[in-house]
């Protein structure tokens, strides 16, 4: 071999390998991200499992560019309808619009089996009888918590209707109007519930643990599952990763709802402790818990009738992806 040979086979040789070398450290193209807006009533401590979705890129990993933002209900339905948004947690209302008008919308997601609603009293009342004659606040006459709440007063021998007083209050002064002696007893929320047990309120019940309804549920419009589909499972397979991974990891979850909600982290830690074990493992609520809910929502509507929960509930995208999460072995 000549010496011009050898000198343009090494040349060749580094061309290849300065080649090579830059195909390797090269990134691939990034995955396109789908913009999906979930809009959220509250930063409550169920929600936290969103921005963990999020912030640990579960969401990414599908696909999806989560952006989540803070709605009250109203506009979240209507901006679902107009797909404004692709997901809202205000599941329950709805269901509601959909016993009312109709609407085409689907509860897709139960991230609680148990309602996180109490009633608190004043120290000197001790049981839920002693309600008898009193006053209790609520956020609204028609709205689900309350008429829970009258279903096990029923159950304790008190007519709901004339034995008891409702006063509608917002949700922020439903414990001060308790505390300062306004009312008698009052319902409220996780939030809401600790810093009145602090206060030395008395805890007669804990709703969850008295009817068998559903809480944290997720809604989407008809019009997003049918056309859809694919985004629809890929959204379920991020959100149950961050279920077990909130089921698993009590650190990491505190430090997340922390930073979501603002609370105080010996509060959110007093949340996981008595929470933790109403989160689903998959997502979804058996047909028992969902013909409870439409009951209460029948009320809430005030229609005659409950109509059927496959009319208001799709939980099969949800119940596809534990099962492709369960083949693979997917553990956080």
């Amino acid at each position: 071999m000549t010496r011009r040979s050898r000198n343009l086979n090494l040349t060749l040789v580094k061309w290849l390998f300065t080649v090579g070398s830059l195909l390797f450290i090269v990134p691939p193209p990034a995955r396109s991200q789908e913009p999906v807006h979930l809009a959220l009533p509250s930063k409550a401590f169920q929600y936290g499992i969103f921005p963990i979705a999020r912030d640990r890129g579960y969401m990414r990993e599908e696909g999806i560019d989560l952006r989540i933002v803070l709605m009250q209900v109203t506009p979240s339905i209507q901006g679902l309808m107009a797909g404004h948004v692709q997901f809202t947690g205000a599941g329950s209302s709805a269901l509601v619009a959909i016993a009312k008008s109709g609407a085409p919308l689907k509860t897709v997601l139960a991230i609680n089996d148990r309602v996180h609603q109490w009633v608190l009293a004043k120290p000197a009342i001790g049981s839920l009888k002693e309600l008898k004659g009193k006053k209790i606040a609520t956020t609204g006459l028609a709205s689900a918590a309350t008429f829970m709440v009258r279903q096990i007063l029923a159950k304790q021998g008190i007519d709901p209707g004339k034995d008891v007083v409702f006063i509608t209050a917002p949700s922020g002064n439903r414990l001060t109007i308790l505390t300062s002696g306004v009312v008698d007893a009052t319902i409220v929320g996780s939030e809401d519930r600790y810093p009145g047990l602090d206060q030395g309120m008395k805890e007669l019940v804990y709703i969850g643990n008295e009817v068998k309804n559903s809480w944290g549920t997720v809604a989407t419009s008809d019009r997003l599952i049918k056309e859809h589909p694919k985004l629809m499972t890929a959204f379920m397979r991020a959100t149950l990763k961050a279920i077990r991974f909130v089921r698993k990891d009590r650190e990491a979850t505190v430090n997340a709802v922390v930073k979501f909600t603002g609370m105080q982290r010996n509060l959110a830690g007093r949340m996981y402790d008595d929470l933790i074990g109403t989160f689903t493992t998959n997502g979804a609520v058996d047909e028992d818990i969902q013909k409870n809910d439409m009951a209460i929502v029948a009320q809430v509507a005030d229609v005659s009738e409950a109509i059927a929960p496959a009319r208001a509930y799709d939980f099969r995208f949800v119940l596809e992806a534990d099962q492709q999460l369960g083949k693979s072995g997917w553990r956080p």
